[in-house]
Parts: C-alpha cells; structure tokens; sequence
C-alpha cells in the first residue's frame, strides 16, 4: 500500500453492540472496550488490506516476537464529543508522527498516514456512540503495533500486526497524588528507548512503582540514571514545576518522552504570558525551592490525565506537602486545553480535527 493511495477498509460489523451494558458513569479507565477494533497486517514487506471488525481475541503463535523479544509499541489519545455533537480529536498528527518515531527505533515498520489516522476516523464513525458528550467523558484511543512473526531468534521479526481500540473514559487519576523522587531507578538511559512509546518502558516502571505504592506514594518522578540528580518525568507524564511565578520542565530527549500535552502546555503557558524555561531540572533546586516556600506547584502533563495537580512529594526521608494556590497554573492550563478539546473555546493553534460521522 502507498503511502498516498485511498483507504480501502474491510468491515464486517458485530450482529449486537454491547453498548446497553456499560455504566458509563463507573467505568475504570481502559477497562471497557467499544463493539469494533481496527486491525491490519504487514507481510510480505507491504501493508495488508485493514480491516473493521467486531472486537475479540485472536490467536497468535506462541513464538511469536513479540513475547520473546519485546517489539510492541502504542499510542494514547482521545476523541471528544462537544455540545453541538460533533466528535474531535486533538493533535492527532502529533500522535501518528511519534508512533513512527517509535516503529524506526524498535526497527518495526512505519504505518502510512491513511491506515492510521484515516482508518481511525473510520472506526469512530462505526463506533461513534461510544464516544459520550460531557466534559470528562472522552473516547480514550489506543493504537498498537506488535510482532507477529514465529520464531525464538533474537532478530526483527518480518510481520506485525497494527491495531486500534476505543475504550470510553472519564477522568484517569481520581484523588490527591503524592509522588516520590526516584534515587535508584530510572525510566531510561541515553542510547535506550526512553523517547520512544515503547511497551518494554512500562512494564520496566511497574516494580518501582509497586514500591511506592507501599510507601503511600500513588507514582514516582524518575530522574536521570547517570546521577539521579535531574528531575525528568512523573509516573506515566511529562513533569513541570512552577518555583515562584516560573514554570520549569525538562526538555524533550532520548530519555524523555515528547509529550503531545507537554507541548500544548508549553505553547499555552507562553502565549499566556508566564515565564517558562525548559531545561534540565536538578533535584537539590526543587528540594531548595520546597524548603524556602518558593515551590509553589507541581503537575503532572499527559493524554490520559490532561493535567494532573501533585499535592506533596517525598525525597530521602522528607516529605513536602504543597500548598493550595488560588492562582493555580495548573488548573489555568488544564481549563484552557479542555476547553479547546471540548471546542468550548476557539482553537488559535487548528489542534482540533472533527471526525466526520456520516
């Protein structure tokens, strides 16, 4: 398939949604799924015909790759439904470029523009119910690619499987969040697969983070692995620090994933006025600037939680707790980017994209 020629899908629709069945006001976040799921095949050395069809399971050989040796990649985003019932998605080139970003570095094929944007404007149309109006309500995406290819030797596998899934959401993190600052582990290393949104950078975070949960701490800010003496990124999100009126956040790098929030919150802040540095963030200036009163915020920036407030952190034996702000920069970014998510206000930056549902 060329990267320019026309989607042709294959769709076979579910005899019977399952729609009547979800409480759409308990739902945990990505544990429910929509009637369809996109699915389309590389072999051969080219992009097999995608196909519609009605969410299940599917067989796959137990030597298949992507058990053996970890080449599976995905992407997060969403699709909003505003009060005039038209559906929106943000920044979804955003999403499609870094998946490719992503597909090079675990040496998996590039997936072209039409399967996975198009396709996926094809699959919200079938499954456009899902997708409930209301600020909070959202139709969480999850794009995927994994190795499908047979065969326990350690070398790229020769076919792979993309896919898409819809699963509605309301808010990811509930509650207040206390974050504790790594010294030992890290997310990435330089030469690794930090910038790319790779499944083998998950699961690694997955101990660390049982660890503070035991400790009381809901995630963990990751610092760098040469000296643990950077701040870089907060559980699942992009991490910013507001010390006094001044917003700081890491710069993107090939340990830090570019985030598509992240860069919108930059673009925001700027266009609001606030002073903004991205650059490398050391830990003995937050603890400073924590001690002295100076620290005012910190939030947590990412597809699935938008902005999330951090009420306290702990580092070593200390805990700082944060105080309240009525000036909050955090709840002021996040309201600004809802409200042009939900096309509650004009979008200056065209991040928006409707989804055509005829």
């Amino acid at each position: 398939m060329s990267e320019n020629a026309p989607i042709d899908i294959e769709v076979t629709l579910a005899p019977t949604s399952k729609i009547n069945q979800v409480d759409f006001e308990s739902i945990t976040f990505g544990s429910t799924f929509s009637d369809h799921m996109l699915q389309c095949d590389f072999r051969n050395g080219s992009w097999e015909k995608p196909i519609i069809k009605p969410y299940e399971p599917f067989l796959i050989d137990p030597s298949a790759k992507v058990f053996h040796y970890g080449q599976a990649i995905f992407e997060g985003l969403k699709a909003y439904r505003d009060t005039h019932d038209k559906l929106w998605l943000f920044r979804p080139d955003q999403n499609y470029e870094r998946f490719n970003k992503s597909a090079i570095r675990m040496a998996m094929p590039e997936v072209p523009r039409e399967i996975f944007l198009d396709g996926l404007k094809e699959l919200l149309k079938i499954d456009q119910q899902w997708a409930k109006g209301g600020v909070g309500n959202s139709l969480y995406i999850r794009p995927f690619m994994i190795a499908i290819g047979s065969g326990v030797i350690a070398a790229p596998s020769s076919q792979y499987r993309f896919m898409i899934l819809l699963s509605p959401a309301r808010s990811y993190y509930s509650g207040s969040v206390k974050v504790i600052v790594s010294e030992y582990y890290s997310r990435a290393a330089n030469g690794g697969i930090g910038a790319a949104k790779a499944a083998a950078n998950y699961g690694a975070q997955f101990y660390p983070t049982k660890l503070a949960n035991e400790k009381g701490y809901q995630q963990i800010i990751w610092t760098d692995d040469a000296t643990h003496g950077f701040m870089e990124e907060s559980g699942t999100m992009n991490v910013f620090f507001r010390v006094n009126d001044t917003l700081l956040t890491a710069p993107a790098t090939e340990r830090i994933l570019d985030g598509v929030t992240r860069k919108s919150i930059i673009q925001l802040a700027t266009d609001n006025g606030m002073d903004i540095e991205v650059r490398p963030v050391a830990v003995a200036e937050i603890i400073a600037a924590a001690k002295t009163g100076e620290l005012k915020e910190i939030f947590g920036a990412g597809t699935a939680a938008v902005i999330n407030p951090i009420v306290g952190f702990g580092y070593r034996d200390d805990y700082y707790e944060l105080p309240e702000q009525a000036d909050s920069f955090a709840l002021k970014l996040k309201s600004q980017i809802i409200d042009i998510q939900y096309k509650n206000a004009e979008d200056p930056y065209n991040w928006t994209v409707e989804v055509p549902l005829t």
